[in-house]
């Protein structure tokens, strides 16, 4: 899915001593060399870049480690797909695994498994990965492989058909994930008419039709070397990984066979849609506006209101003491099982909402008391609140950089994002200089009196209709 979205790392040595004057030593010694908060971002490994000729790109972090995670961002997701070939770029996705002209799927698995190394891929609206896992001293034949399956797959029709019913049976499952079912169905009513609207598996007619020659051209026509980026992290040489690039990737063409792809402006539509169960326990239901894109500057402070708004989920306990005035709501009031802020990106638009899953007959007051939490965003919200809720959000991005993978990944998206990956003391730097009336003039141009969307699955009856809804979108003020 889509997509939901920055990392540091530092090593505090313990000295251990059975003396009381080895403790004293020991405190001592730490007080004076525990690094400070901004010594630390400030200390993360550089992330180099190169560009080769063809416009290939590499973006390294050398955090030397052990072991190290290598990786191929590509610009090409199911948002460059049309309603004859939507599901193509998660089907190439799983192709690439199946065999290529100089190793057969048994000789690729073997030799993962033999390195001890991890291959995986994914594909999202925007952008397709594939990366690997593994020790240092591996990252060469990692990175040539990598070369091989996107360069060189066979795309065999034996292994198309039998691709065929490992997807279908993935969509079988993603069905019973109601997140990924409501998601998708926010996507189609929010972005009506537009690429952006349609599933990344694609329709079950779609991925029973397609074929080899549509994979081909997709393969044509998006991997091409201006839009692929090698990211690497851990245990990684920067220069070393310029010269596997050079050597697997510089041959990559940057010459397209029609119009170069480009993206198409995807219209936000405020709209509701609604799937009505009443023998499902639980409604499922998600409400949200129009955010923006990554680079847009409203994006961050959009994000410390996300963190205002918060989650809570009703097995964690606590609630009543928490800073998310909507999680002391839901618990004090039993207003649902759980809720997730959400700041869905893409490059030129997005979706700023709550996710929540409630009793039927809690639906329609957990409604009402987020459309009042975003109109207090808009009007109320203090300095106080806003000061946690950049502390919070600094913390969140930190420990979503906790190892090898979660930075190459950072790294990837960020360079396909921003054309650079933005460095920490940058990121606080502009987090910290957000204030309340930032986040309140932000959601005001995003929240205040606009159309949202809704998407709603299970026992939904006492979700409010839509006229309703838009009606709670502003205050009458006197």
């Amino acid at each position: 899915m889509a997509s939901w979205l920055s990392r540091t790392s530092g090593i505090l040595s313990r000295l251990a001593s059975s003396s009381q004057s080895g403790r004293h030593a020991s405190r001592r010694l730490r007080s004076t060399q525990t690094a400070s908060y901004q010594q630390t971002i400030v200390n993360v490994p550089e992330t180099r870049v190169t560009t080769l000729s063809n416009g290939f790109r590499i973006a390294s972090e050398d955090s030397g480690i052990p072991t190290a995670t290598v990786g191929l961002w590509i610009d090409a997701g199911s948002r460059y797909e049309n309603q004859q070939n939507n599901g193509v770029a998660h089907f190439l996705e799983h192709m690439a695994f199946k065999g290529t002209k100089n190793r057969s799927q048994m000789d690729l698995e073997l030799e993962i498994e033999n390195m001890g190394a991890h291959l995986n891929a994914y594909t999202s609206r925007e952008q397709t990965v594939y990366y690997a896992k593994c020790f240092e001293s591996d990252v060469p034949k990692a990175v040539e492989i990598l070369a091989d399956i996107i360069q060189n797959s066979t795309l065999g029709e034996n292994e198309i058909e039998r691709e065929r019913g490992v997807i279908l049976r993935e969509m079988q499952e993603v069905e019973t994930n109601l997140q990924e079912v409501i998601f998708d169905h926010l996507h189609a009513t929010a972005y009506q008419g537009t690429a952006l609207a349609e599933p990344i598996l694609g329709p079950t007619e779609n991925i029973r039709s397609i074929a080899k020659a549509d994979l081909q051209d997709y393969i044509s026509t998006h991997y091409k070397g201006p839009r692929i980026v090698l990211a690497g992290a851990g245990g990684v040489n920067h220069d070393e990984l310029v010269k596997l690039a050079e050597k697997h990737f510089g041959n990559l063409g940057t010459e397209y066979e029609n119009e170069i792809p480009a993206l198409t402006p995807c219209r936000y539509t405020g709209s509701g849609i609604t799937v009505r169960d009443d023998k499902m326990p639980l409604a499922h239901i998600a409400l949200c506006v129009e955010g923006v894109g990554w680079a847009h500057p409203d994006n961050i402070p959009l994000m410390v209101a996300n963190t205002l708004i918060g989650s809570w989920d009703r097995s964690y306990g606590g609630g009543a003491n928490t800073s998310s005035r909507l999680a002391k709501a839901a618990f004090e009031d039993n207003l649902c099982h759980s809720f997730q802020a959400f700041n869905t990106c893409y490059t030129d638009t997005g979706l700023w909402g709550v996710y929540m899953v409630a009793d039927p007959l809690g639906v329609e007051d957990m409604v009402y008391h987020i459309q009042q939490q975003w109109m207090y965003l808009c009007t109320s919200v203090t300095e106080s609140e806003v000061s946690r809720a950049k502390n919070l959000l600094k913390t969140n991005m930190l420990l979503q950089l906790d190892g090898s993978t979660p930075i190459c990944e950072d790294i990837g998206r960020q360079m396909l994002c921003y054309g650079r990956r933005i460095p920490l003391p940058e990121l606080d730097a502009r987090i910290d200089s957000i204030s309340a009336k930032t986040v309140r003039d932000a959601c005001t141009r995003y929240i205040y009196d606009k159309c949202p969307a809704v998407a709603g699955v299970g026992p939904v009856e006492q979700l409010p209709d839509y006229n309703r809804i838009r009606t709670s979108m502003y205050w009458i003020r006197l």
